[in-house]
């Protein structure tokens, strides 16, 4: 592939045009896939939060006992 004609203003703005296509593509779908992971990593937070304050309150709950006499 020799090419013995001089590189044009035309031909660097397509290389770039062809480039920035191919950068924008790849962004949209990096964006989708952290948007999945940062959804299920933020539901991952808050079920264990839930899950692990539901365990110490009730291992560290008080008991009291009422009786009448």
């Amino acid at each position: 592939m020799t090419n013995t004609a001089p590189i044009t203003r035309d031909d660097l703005l397509q290389g770039f045009r062809e480039l920035e296509g191919e950068v924008e593509d790849r962004k949209e779908e990096a964006l989708g896939m952290a948007l999945s992971v940062g959804v299920a990593l933020g539901l991952a937070v808050v079920v264990s939060a839930f899950v692990f304050g539901r365990r110490l309150g009730r291992r560290r709950s008080t008991v009291v006992e009422i009786r009448r006499v």
